[in-house]
Formats: structure tokens, sequence, C-alpha cells
């Protein structure tokens, strides 16, 4: 994954006096499932538009697999497949009259598109029943799978997914994911997922970037943000203890001494170890050889909803820039 197919440099879109996106840069490798995060109106769609070549940039180059989007919009349409977060299709036709269609508009031979089309449909898991009934009849998880069929019948090279789990119930959510992340790992697809819902993008995306008002505040893998926002506290557990600690607690001093350890907060059955890294193994090995009782431990890890808050709560560009 060290190829780059996706690239967007000083990316800018303005309508007016109002920018949209603002200097843009970012980089996406062959094979990575990338997160773009942000609220509703943070620039996320129209960066696609840009990226896809259906809407022209006030400033900026938008490259996918070494092609220009803005001078040469059809070609990346080639290697593009893009799935908004609306899929629409001909009710009155069956999903395999639908998706013939669709391959046959790509340049798929008639001879062949009935077998591109039944393939695809296996492959995002729809069922066989469900192949020759109208769309008119199908619920929103099915098509979104159908919606990713679609993309995946011209065979791209990457794959844009625009707010792709919009209305989708809890299960269609995580089958839906979890066939983004097979296909991409099976196909060696590049993935660019658009989406607010953070702990969904979580589960499967390799880097993200938290993008607000137009601008790109932050990239990176899950890992490196948390240490990179949380140093010093990149890591807390939670020791849980048959019985109450007495205040104060005796050996907390001792424990401090161990490396890596921050801050201690102790109360009634509970203590609070906080540091910069893990070091979990041993803080219980010390604490089992002291001789307390501990019925449990949960170790706390940031995830992406922690690393979100803690931009919006301290002024991010400030931090950034610490």
């Amino acid at each position: 994954m060290d190829k780059q197919v996706i690239a967007l440099k000083g990316l800018t879109k303005k309508y007016g006096t109002f920018t949209a996106v603002n200097e843009l840069d970012l980089t996406i490798n062959k094979g990575e499932i990338f997160g773009l995060l942000g609220p509703n109106g943070a620039g996320k769609t129209t960066t696609i538009l840009m990226m896809m070549g259906l809407t022209e940039p006030s400033a900026g180059t938008a490259h996918v697999c070494g092609v220009n989007s803005t001078n040469d919009p059809i070609a990346v349409k080639k290697v593009v497949g893009y799935m908004p977060d609306n899929v629409g299709f001909y009710d009155n036709m069956s999903a395999l009259e639908n998706l013939m269609y669709i391959g046959e508009l790509n340049g798929i031979p008639r001879s062949e598109v009935e077998k591109d089309a039944i393939a695809v449909m296996e492959m995002v898991g729809l069922p066989e029943d469900a192949i020759h009934k109208k769309t008119a009849a199908y619920s929103r998880g099915m098509k979104q799978r159908l919606g990713l069929a679609e993309v995946l019948i011209k065979k791209p090279q990457v794959v844009v997914l625009d707010e792709p789990t919009l209305g989708i119930d809890p299960r269609g959510v995580k089958e839906f994911l979890s066939l983004i992340l097979r296909l991409s790992r099976e196909k060696g697809l590049t993935v660019l997922l658009s989406s607010h819902h953070l702990h969904q993008v979580q589960q499967v995306c390799d880097r993200v970037g938290i993008f607000v008002k137009g601008e790109l505040l932050i990239e990176g893998d899950i890992a490196s943000l948390s240490n990179r926002l949380f140093s010093g506290k990149s890591f807390e557990v939670n020791v849980t203890f048959k019985n109450p600690i007495d205040l104060p607690w005796k050996d907390e001093t001792e424990l401090l001494q161990l490396p890596s350890i921050e801050e201690i907060s102790v109360d009634s059955h509970d203590v609070w170890i906080s540091g910069s890294e893990d070091i979990t193994p041993d803080i219980v090995r010390f604490l089992v050889e002291k001789g307390y009782p501990i019925t449990g431990v949960q170790k706390k890890e940031y995830g992406l909803e922690d690393i979100y808050q803690k931009y919006f709560e301290n002024n991010i560009k400030e931090t950034i820039n610490q």
C-alpha cells in the first residue's frame, strides 16, 4: 500500500465569497481504506465531486490514478466507481435488468453483461431470489448492496462511497462494512469512505481525516492520532478490587514508580491508572503480588469518537500548531 492512487493538492472550491473546500492536500495509497469524516456541510461531498471531475475546482489539482480530474474527467470516471448517499434505480425493472443496463452503458458487451451482473450481485451478497425482483420491492439495505454491485461491475480501481450506510439498520451496517473491508483486501481496491458516523468508520478504515468547514484539520491512523492527542495519557486502565481500599492508599507511591505511569486515582473498590504506554500486565502483576483480590480489569482505549471530541473541545488548530 505505498503507491499513490489519489493525490489532491491545494484543492479549493469557492462559491462567491463562501469557501466550501480550502487548500486541501491529501494522498491516498493503493489498497487503502480512507475515511473522510466531518459534520454535514463540512465539504466532503464537494471534495468528492472535484475528485470525480463533476465540478471544477477554483484552485489546486486532483489526480486519480495519475489522471487530472479537471482536464480529463471521462478518463477518471473509467477508473472510479462512485456510490452516492441516495442510490437510485429504475423501479419497474428487476435488479438484474438494472445492472445489465448499467453494464452496457459502461461498455460491457451484451454477450458478457448478464454473466458479469450475476457475478457481482453474488459478490455483494444479494440472495439468488432477489436478482429477478423489481427494485421497487428492495429494502434500503438491499439497494445499497445493489448500488455497490453497480460500482463493481465496471471493475474500478477506486471506489468512492458517500454516506453509504445512511438509513440502514445496525445489522445491515455491520454486514455492509464487512463487505467493503473484504472487497478492499481481496481485490486491492482503494476506497474513499465519506461519513459522519465515527464508530462505523473506525471499524474499517486504515486512516481517517477530520474535515471541518472546508479544511482537513488532521489525518492519520487512529493509533497515531490517539498518541498525538492524548500524550501522557495514551492508555488508561481501571482495576476493580473485591474489598474497598483504605485511604491513603499505602501502595500508590510504589505503583507510581512503574515506567510510563503518570496518574493514579483511587475510589472505594476501584483504581484508575493512566500513562503514556500500555503496561497493564505489569500493573496486574504488581497488584497480585501485593495480595489484592482483583475482580476486574478494564482498559480504556481512545477511539475515533474521543479523538473527534478532543479536537472540537480544544480549538483544534491551536492543538495542531503546538
